[in-house]
C-alpha cells in the first residue's frame, strides 16, 4: 500500500493514471520513473512543487 511522504497516511487516493491525491494532508503526487513529484494545490488549482522538502529516499516509491 503507498504511503504519504509528508504525513506517513496511507489514505491516498488515485486521480490519474500516474496521479495521486492524499487526503489526509491535501499534496498531489505523481509517479516518475518510480519517483514523486510532490506538489501542494494552490488555492487557484496550480501546482507548487514540494520536492525541494523531500530526500531522494523520501520520494522513492513506497507500496
Amino acid at each position: 500500500m503507498m504511503r504519504c511522504p509528508n504525513c506517513n497516511g496511507k489514505d491516498i487516493g488515485k486521480i490519474g493514471a500516474q496521479d495521486y491525491y492524499c487526503w489526509t494532508c491535501f499534496i498531489e503526487m505523481s509517479v516518475i520513473n518510480n519517483e514523486l513529484a510532490i506538489h501542494q494545490v494552490e488555492a487557484d488549482g496550480s501546482l507548487s512543487s514540494l520536492n525541494d522538502l523531500f530526500s531522494e529516499e523520501e520520494r522513492k516509491m513506497q507500496w
